[in-house]
C-alpha cells in the first residue's frame, strides 16, 4: 500500500543535534545567571554570544569535521562552552581526565588523537615535556585564571600556542551560524579510569547526547519538588566535568535554562561558600565528596537547607545517608557508568508515598533506583538467559537504551564483549525487586567467593558503616587457606573516635547475622584500621589496588 502522508517539502527535518538544546534558553532564559567560582558572573545571553566566539576561534583553525579537540580545565564557564562549542561544530570533544596518572593522561590523548588542547595552566607542568612534534596537536589554546602566561612553556613548540582564551574570544565575531548534520555524528568522547590496563575510550552521537538529556530532565521532573529539578532550581556540579559529562547535567541545566555555578577545583571551603552565597539547590557527587562537603558544614555549624543532592559512582552507605540528611541535604541515589552517558536509575519518590519509617527511607535512598524512562534492564545468568525478577534471582545487570555507548574507540573486541548477545553488559551483580527498584550487590570482580558462596561486599559495608565511629569502610577478599577467600575489613574512623575496637565494630556485623540480614560467613574475619582509603580518579574506592596492598594480608 502506498504511503498517502508526505512531509510538506520546505518542511524542517529536525535533526537531534547538541545545538537544539539551547533554542528555549535562548528565548526565555537570556538574563539567567552563569557564575565562576568568585571569578567570573555573565548572563545566558553572554553565553551563548561566547559560544559563537568559541566557534568562529576553533573555525580559523583549518579543522576538518570529525577532528577531536581535548580540553583539560577544572569545572569552569570555558568547560561549559566547550560542551556546546565544540560538538555544534562538528568537531568531537574529548574531555580529558586530569586525575589520572601523568603517564595515563598522554596515553588518553595519544589515543584519542585530537588536533587542538585546550590546557589550563595548572596543567602546564603535565605536558610541558609532551613531544609535541611527535603527537597529533596542532594548536594549544591557553586557559589560564592566575594571571600565567605561556610565554616559553613549551620551549620549541611555542608556535602551536594558538592564544589564551579569553582574548581570543574578545577577537572573535560573537555571531556564528551552527549547521544542521547527521544526528548520529559522534559528539564527544572520554575515557573510563582504567582499573585494570589501559583506559577504555567511550564515545556519544548527538542523537544519544539529546536523548539523555531530554530523559535527564524528565525523570528529575517527575519527581516531587523536594527532590527534583524545576524552575528556579540552581545547579552546580560536584562530579568533574570530565567525567562522563558531569553526569549529563551541563546539557540539561542549559537546555532547561537554570542559573548554574561552575566552583573550579573541588575545595570544601569554596565549595560551601558557593552552596551558601549563590543559593545552590541541586547537585550531584561521589560519595568522597559528601563526605569532605559534611565535615565543612559541621565545622562550620551550617545547614544544607534541603540541597539536593543525587550520589553515584560508589555505594551510597546507610550510614552516610543518614549523616547527610541530619545535615539538611536530601539525598539519594543515581547509577550509571562511564558507557551509559551516564543515566540508568534513580531513587523515586512519589507525592502519594506510603508510609515508611526513617529506616525504610534510608534504606530506599541507598538503593540503585529504578530505571529511568528507556532504559530496558533486565537480569541474566551466565549463560545470557534473562532470569526475572526477586532476590533469588542474582545474576549480571545487563541494559539497552538509545544512549549507551555502541562501542570503545578503537577496540573493536572489547565493544563485542560489552554487547554479547544484543545488551550491555554491566559486570554489576544485582537483582531487580518485584517493585522495579535495582539492588546491585557487587561488581563481578568485587564479588568475595568464600567457601563456594558469594559474599557482597557492598552488603557487608553499608552494615559496618552505620557503626557512629566509621567515616569510610571498604571489604576486600582476601587469601585464605581454608576457604579460598574471605573478606577484610578496612576502616577509616572519625577523629573523635580513634580509641574503637574491632570488636566494637565487629559486633554490630553479628547484629545483623542475628537478624537475618547477612549469613554468619559473611561477618570479616579481620578489621584494619587506616587512615585512608586509596581512590580511584573520580573518587571511587579504588579495590584492585587495596587487593594488592592487602594481598598477603590472609590469616595463618
Amino acid at each position: 500500500m502506498s504511503n498517502i502522508y508526505h512531509s510538506a517539502p520546505s518542511a524542517y527535518d529536525y535533526p537531534l543535534i547538541v545545538k537544539q538544546l539551547l533554542n528555549r534558553a535562548k528565548t526565555v532564559s537570556l538574563e539567567q545567571e552563569i557564575v565562576y567560582a568568585d571569578k567570573k558572573r555573565f548572563t545566558y545571553k553572554e553565553l551563548f554570544q561566547r559560544i559563537n566566539r568559541l566557534a568562529n576561534v576553533l573555525a580559523g583553525l583549518n579543522l576538518d569535521a570529525g577532528d577531536v579537540i581535548a580540553v583539560m580545565d577544572w569545572d569552569s564557564h570555558r568547560y561549559l562552552e566547550s560542551y556546546f562549542a565544540i560538538p555544534m561544530s562538528e568537531y568531537i570533544l574529548q574531555t580529558v581526565n586530569i586525575r589520572l596518572s601523568p603517564e595515563k593522561i598522554l596515553y588518553t590523548i595519544n589515543h584519542a588523537k585530537p588536533k587542538v588542547l585546550l590546557l589550563n595552566s595548572e596543567f602546564a607542568p603535565l605536558v610541558k615535556d609532551y613531544q609535541f612534534e611527535n603527537s597529533s596537536i596542532e594548536h594549544i589554546i591557553w586557559l589560564d585564571d592566575n594571571g600565567v602566561s605561556y610565554e616559553g612553556v613549551f620551549g620549541g613548540n611555542q608556535n602551536r600556542v594558538t592564544g589564551e582564551y579569553e582574548a581570543l574570544l574578545d577577537a572573535a565575531n560573537s555571531e556564528f551560524d551552527f549547521p544542521d548534520f547527521d544526528e548520529n555524528t559522534i559528539a564527544t568522547t572520554f575515557y573510563t579510569s582504567g582499573t585494570t590496563g589501559d583506559p577504555k575510550g567511550v564515545f556519544f552521537s548527538h542523537r544519544q547526547l539529546v536523548l539523555h538529556t531530554l530523559t535527564e530532565a524528565a525523570t528529575l521532573g517527575m519527581l516531587p519538588n523536594k527532590q527534583g529539578v524545576s524552575y528556579g532550581d540552581v545547579y552546580m556540579p560536584m562530579t568533574p566535568m570530565f567525567h562522563v559529562h558531569a553526569w549529563g547535567f551541563p546539557f540539561t541545566a542549559t537546555m532547561v535554562g537554570l542559573k548554574q555555578v561552575y566552583p573550579g577545583r573541588y575545595a570544601p571551603d569554596a565549595l560551601m561558600d558557593l552552596i551558601i552565597n549563590e543559593k545552590v539547590s541541586i547537585t550531584h557527587c561521589v560519595p568522597t565528596i559528601l563526605q569532605m562537603v559534611l565535615k565543612e558544614a559541621q565545622d562550620r555549624n551550617a545547614s544544607f537547607n534541603g540541597l539536593k543532592m543525587i550520589i553515584g559512582g560508589s555505594k551510597l552507605t546507610e550510614g552516610l545517608a543518614k549523616a547527610a540528611l541530619a545535615q539538611g541535604i536530601e539525598v539519594y541515589t543515581g547509577y550509571g557508568m562511564s558507557e551509559t552517558a551516564p543515566l540508568i536509575s534513580l531513587t523515586e519518590f512519589s507525592l502519594n508515598e506510603p508510609e515508611m519509617s526513617e529506616e525504610e527511607d534510608i534504606a530506599r535512598r541507598c538503593m540503585t533506583g529504578k530505571p529511568v524512562l528507556m532504559v530496558d534492564a533486565q537480569i541474566w545468568n551466565t549463560d545470557n538467559e534473562s532470569v526475572g525478577m526477586g532476590k533469588d534471582n542474582t545474576g549480571e545487570l545487563v541494559l539497552r537504551a538509545p544512549w549507551l555507548t555502541q562501542s570503545y574507540l578503537k577496540n573493536d573486541d572489547a565493544g563485542k564483549e560489552l554487547w554479547e548477545n544484543g545488551y550491555m553488559h554491566t559486570q554489576d551483580i544485582a537483582y531487580i525487586q518485584p517493585d522495579g527498584y535495582i539492588k546491585i550487590t557487587d561488581r563481578l570482580k568485587d564479588v568475595i567467593k568464600s567457601g563456594g558462596e558469594w559474599i557482597s561486599s557492598l552488603e557487608i559495608e553499608t552494615i559496618l558503616s552505620l557503626h557512629p565511629a566509621v567515616a569510610d569502610v571498604s571489604v576486600i577478599g582476601v587469601r585464605d587457606k581454608q576457604w579460598g577467600e574471605r573478606p577484610l575489613a578496612l576502616i577509616v574512623l572519625k577523629p573523635a573516635c580513634q580509641d574503637t575496637s574491632a570488636d566494637d565494630i565487629k559486633a554490630i556485623a553479628e547484629q545483623a547475622v542475628e537478624r537475618g540480614i547477612i549469613p554468619k560467613y559473611g561477618v570479616p574475619s579481620q578489621f584494619k584500621f587506616v587512615d585512608e582509603l586509596p581512590k580511584t580518579s573520580v573518587g571511587k574506592h579504588d579495590k584492585k589496588v587495596m587487593r594488592e596492598m592487602y594481598a598477603n594480608q590472609s590469616e595463618v
